[in-house]
């Protein structure tokens, strides 16, 4: 990895050295203030020490043209359309042009499947947990207000294979294709995938198209 440059978003906990690690959690931003850090931490695990703090669809603190590779995973299901859009469009500027681009998330065509073929009374209710659309209940007063300002477990737009294709085509993607587990050329996307996040779900991977492609 020489003189490349891998980047991830939406990393949460999941690091490897050797990559450019994101998340935009507020509770990763509070890990990293200079008092408050020390004593913050929503979850029982802090991030580690080699994520940063960025957002894919603000903005991220690197150069244009300039990655090897991204991959985010289970994290395109948590942006609305307009900003899934944006999403994409800066994860191109970020890429060199041939830079490969990766992504797992849930598979709508998967969920919609198992809903179809489940006899059970419960199917609609499973559906809904499952992908993350409907809301089993709903938490008030100073606990809803603190969960909604730093949770981020809602699924706001799905997507099937055909219209993620789709997408990337509009933002000048090439090479598109479904993905899985393990499958790519380049190696140093085996040291931040990881098998159970792939199950079930959608994967594709493109690239940023060549001057002369």
């Amino acid at each position: 990895m020489k003189n490349k440059i891998y980047l991830q978003y939406g990393c949460g906990h999941s690091a490897p050295e050797g990559w450019r690690n994101f998340d935009a959690s507020p509770t990763l931003y509070l890990e990293r203030l200079h008092l408050v850090g020390k004593l913050f931490s929503k979850n029982k695990e802090r991030f580690p020490r080699n994520v940063e703090f960025g957002d894919i669809v603000k903005g991220l603190p690197i150069e244009l043209e300039s990655c090897d590779g991204i991959y985010c995973s289970h994290v395109l299901e948590h942006l609305s359309l307009e900003d899934f859009q944006t999403a994409l469009k800066n994860t191109y500027a970020y890429l060199k042009p041939g830079g490969i681009f990766r992504m797992v998330l849930p598979d709508l065509k998967f969920s919609i499947e198992s809903y179809i073929n489940n006899k059970s009374s419960d199917a609609a209710k499973s559906f809904l947990e499952e992908t993350c659309l409907g809301v089993k209940s709903k938490d008030r007063g100073v606990k809803g207000l603190v969960y909604s300002l730093f949770g981020n477990s809602k699924h706001l737009w799905m997507w099937d294979y055909k219209s993620l294709a789709s997408e990337l085509e509009k933002f000048d993607f090439i090479d598109i294709r479904r993905a899985y587990f393990g499958d790519t050329s380049d190696n140093n996307f085996h040291v931040v995938e990881e098998v159970d996040r792939w199950e079930n779900c959608l994967g594709v991977e493109c690239k940023k198209r060549r001057l002369d492609d």
